[in-house]
C-alpha cells in the first residue's frame, strides 16, 4: 500500500550534497585501504578476479571503481509479490512499507505485562494478526521459536508465516540449506523456479559482523541469493562505541563501507542481482550498556543512511514502529510513532521491527496493533495539501459565501471520505460515551480487537498439495 505521488510528499532531510559526498568518499577509502575480512573461499576468488588484493588472511581491499561499476549495474527498483504471486511491494524511490521484525526471544502477555519465551505458536500468532492489518505490507517471523533447534528454527518459521497469511516475507535463515528450502516453498507456490526468480516471494535478511569482517555463513547466504534472484538486504549493525566510532558521521561511513562490500560482491557475481541496502546504527548506552533503539542518536544514523541510499539510488532497508520500552505503554507509542514518521518522511523503503519492545528482545501482538494505526495515521500525512482548482474551492466559497455553511454542500461530501482519516482503535468518543462504553484505554482496545482477529480471521488457504509437498519438504530437512 502506497498512499501518495513521490513528486508531492512531505520531506526531510538531515545531510546537504557536501555531506554525503564526504561519506561517500570515507567509506570507498575504508574499502580501499582499510579493507575487509572475507570468511569465504568464493566469494574471495570473485573479489581477487575482479582485480581486489587479498593477504593469507582474507584482508580484502576493493577499489573505488568497482564500488562505482557495482553502484551502475545494481537495480534501483525491485518488485516483491504475495505468495499468490500478487504485486505487493515495489521498493525503490520514497516508496514507502512497513512490516514486522524477526527472531525475537520473548512475547509480552499484556495484561500481567510478564515476558515469555517464544515459540512456534507466537509466529503463527503474529503472522495471522498481520495477514489482517491493511497497513502491514510485509511480514518478519516475529519469534525466535524455543521449542525446536536453531537448524530447523527458521525453516518452521518461514513455513508457519506462509501457511497463516498471504503476504510477502522477509526472512532469516541460518544458513545456505535451510535457505534453499525456502527457496524451495517459494517454488512450490510459483509452480516453477522461473517464475520465482521473475516473482520473488521474499526478501533474505544478512549481516556482515562489524567492524569490517563477512562471515562465511553470511556470504554463503547472499551468494545464494543472486544465484536463484532472490532479493538480498545486506545490512550493517555497527554498534556507536563498541564496535563503530562513537562519532554518527563515523558509524555510518563504516557501516556504509561494510554494506557496499555485499553490493559489489553481489554485482560481481550477478549483474543487475537485487539488493537492498541498509544498516542498524545502534547506539551503546555508556550508562546503562543498553543497546539502543530509539536513541536520537540512532534516529540521526538512521537518517543518514537512508539518505544515502537516496543519493545511490538505490533500495532500502529501515526500522519503524519499535520502542525501548518494556510494556506498550505511552513511551512505546512514542517512540514508535515518532520513528515511523521519520522513516516515511525520509521515504526508507522496507521498514521492518514494528511491535519490538525491550531493546529488540521483546515483542507484543497489541504493541503491533497500535503502530500499525500510527502507519495509517503517518500516511495520512505522507499524502500532503494537495492544491488545484479542486481542492482550492474558490467557487464553492464563493457560492456559499459569509451567511451559508458548507455542511450539505455537495462539495464537502464528494472529499469528506478522502479527506479526513478515521481511527480504527484512536478514541474520539466524548468523556460520557467514552465512561458508558467501559473507560477503555488504548491497550484494552489493542487487547479486545487482538483477540477478535486470532479467533475470527482466517488467511487464504494453501491448496491442499502444496500443503503436502511443503510438509514433505520441511519433514526431509536435515542438517
Amino acid at each position: 500500500m502506497n498512499l501518495f505521488e513521490e513528486t508531492d510528499r512531505p520531506t526531510i532531510s538531515f545531510l546537504n550534497q557536501e555531506k554525503k559526498e564526504r561519506i561517500y568518499q570515507t567509506s570507498l577509502d575504508v574499502l580501499e585501504e582499510v579493507g575487509m575480512i572475507v570468511y569465504h573461499d568464493d566469494a574471495r576468488r570473485i573479489l581477487k578476479a575482479a582485480g581486489c588484493t587479498i593477504d593469507d588472511e582474507g584482508l580484502t581491499k576493493i577499489p573505488a571503481a568497482l564500488v562505482g561499476e557495482a553502484l551502475k549495474s545494481a537495480p534501483n527498483n525491485i518488485s516483491i509479490y504475495d505468495r499468490e504471486g500478487q504485486p505487493s511491494m515495489d521498493l525503490g524511490g520514497y516508496r514507502t512499507y512497513f512490516g514486522t521484525g524477526s527472531d525475537l526471544l520473548y512475547t509480552l502477555d499484556s495484561k500481567t505485562m510478564h515476558r515469555q519465551k517464544c515459540a512456534l505458536k507466537n509466529v503463527r500468532r503474529a503472522a495471522l494478526l498481520c495477514d489482517a492489518l491493511p497497513n502491514i505490507d510485509f511480514i518478519m517471523s516475529y519469534a525466535h521459536p524455543r521449542e525446536v533447534s536453531a537448524e530447523r528454527a527458521y525453516l518452521l518459521s518461514f513455513q508457519a508465516m506462509s501457511a497463516n497469511s498471504c503476504k510477502p516475507i522477509v526472512a532469516t535463515a541460518e544458513s545456505a540449506e535451510d535457505l534453499g528450502k525456502m527457496w524451495e516453498i517459494a517454488v512450490i507456490f510459483r509452480g516453477s523456479e522461473e517464475e520465482a526468480g521473475e516473482k520473488p516471494y521474499f526478501a533474505l535478511y544478512i549481516e556482515p559482523a562489524s567492524p569490517l569482517k563477512h562471515p562465511f555463513e553470511s556470504m554463503e547466504k547472499l551468494l545464494f541469493c543472486v544465484e536463484k534472484g532472490i532479493p538480498a538486504i545486506y545490512s550493517a549493525a555497527p554498534n556507536a562505541g563498541a564496535s563503530a566510532p562513537m562519532t554518527i558521521a563515523g558509524q555510518v561511513a563504516q557501516g556504509l563501507s561494510e554494506c557496499l562490500f555485499g553490493l559489489v560482491l553481489t554485482q560481481l557475481k550477478k549483474e543487475g542481482a537485487p539488493f537492498i541496502m541498509g544498516m542498524g546504527p545502534a547506539i551503546l548506552d555508556m550508562i546503562t550498556s543498553q543497546c539502543l533503539y530509539n536513541a536520537p542518536e540512532y534516529y540521526l544514523g538512521y537518517m543518514a543512511i537512508i539518505e544515502m541510499s537516496h543519493y545511490f539510488n538505490l533500495p532500502s532497508w529501515g526500522y519503524a514502529g519499535t520502542s525501548d520500552s518494556l510494556i506498550p505503554d505511552g513511551q512505546a507509542a512514542m517512540e514508535g510513532g515518532y520513528q515511523t514518521l521519520l522513516a516515511a518522511l525520509a521515504g526508507a523503503n522496507l521498514n521492518h521491527d514494528v511491535g519490538y519492545l525491550d531493546y529488540g528482545l521483546t515483542g507484543c501482538l497489541e504493541e503491533i496493533l497500535i503502530q500499525e494505526e500510527i502507519i495509517s495515521l503517518v500516511r495520512r500525512h505522507m499524502q500532503g495539501v494537495p492544491v488545484n482548482d479542486d481542492t482550492l474551492a474558490r467557487d464553492v466559497i464563493k457560492e456559499v459565501g459569509p451567511m451559508g455553511d458548507f455542511l450539505a454542500h455537495p462539495h464537502t461530501l464528494k472529499h469528506v471520505r478522502s479527506t479526513q482519516w478515521r481511527p480504527t482503535l484512536l478514541n474520539r468518543l466524548g468523556y460520557e460515551q467514552w465512561a458508558e462504553a467501559g473507560h477503555k484505554s488504548l491497550l484494552d482496545r489493542a487487547r479486545e480487537r487482538v483477540e477478535d482477529i486470532l479467533t475470527n480471521h482466517r488467511p487464504s488457504p494453501i491448496p491442499e498439495e502444496k500443503q503436502h509437498a511443503i510438509q514433505k519438504l520441511v519433514d526431509n530437512f536435515k542438517i
